[in-house]
C-alpha cells in the first residue's frame, strides 16, 4: 500500500513539514518519488519512520540518526556499530530517567508539604514536624533538603531539636 505525506503525517502525528525536513536532511533515503516529485511512502517505510520518531523522542541528534540509517543501508557488517549507537542512547536515557525520578520525588514531597501547609494555614505547622512524622515516602527528600543522614528521627520541640 502507498501513502501520501499527509497520510503518513497524520498516522505519525507529526506535521508534514517535519517529514519534509527529515527527507531534506537525508533521513528518508528509502522514500520513493512519483514522476511529479511527490513523496510516496510504502507500508514498510512506517517502521523506519517510527524508529526515527522514537530516536528523536529519545533525544538522539539527527546526525546520529542519519549515521544509523546509513549503517543500516550498508548491511550486516555494521550490526556492531548500530548496536553501540542504541546501547549508548539507552544509557543516556537511563540516566535521564534517574534524574527525572529524583525531580519527581522532590515535586511529590513539595506537593505533600504545601498541601499540609495549606490545610494548617501556615508552613510552620509542617516545618515543626519531626522527621519521624514525615510520611515514609517523603523522608529521603526531606532528609536531603534538611541535611540529615542515616535516617535519624529528629523531633523539633520548643526547646530545640532532639534525636531519637
Amino acid at each position: 500500500m502507498h501513502y501520501t505525506i499527509g497520510e503518513i503525517a497524520h498516522m505519525m502525528e507529526v506535521p508534514t513539514s517535519t517529514l519534509r525536513y527529515y527527507d531534506n536532511e537525508g533521513l528518508l533515503p528509502f522514500v520513493e518519488r512519483s514522476n511529479g516529485g511527490e513523496r510516496i511512502f510504502k507500508s514498510e517505510d512506517l517502521e523506519w519512520l517510527y524508529v526515527i520518531g522514537c530516536l528523536k523522542k529519545a533525544g538522539m541528534p539527527l546526525k546520529d540518526i542519519k549515521t544509523y540509517i546509513k549503517l543500516a543501508a550498508q548491511g550486516d557488517e555494521t550490526i556492531g556499530r548500530r548496536l553501540k549507537l542504541f546501547q549508548d542512547r539507552r544509557e543516556i536515557i537511563r540516566k535521564q530517567i534517574e534524574e527525572l525520578e529524583h525531580a519527581l520525588a522532590l515535586l511529590d514531597y513539595k506537593c505533600w508539604y504545601y498541601e499540609r501547609a495549606e490545610e494548617a494555614g501556615t508552613t510552620k505547622a509542617v516545618t515543626a514536624l519531626g522527621t519521624c512524622e514525615i510520611p515514609e515516602e517523603y523522608r529521603a527528600v526531606h532528609e536531603t533538603l534538611n541535611g540529615l543522614r542515616d535516617g535519624e528521627c529528629v523531633s523539633f520541640k520548643a526547646d530545640g531539636p532532639s534525636k531519637s
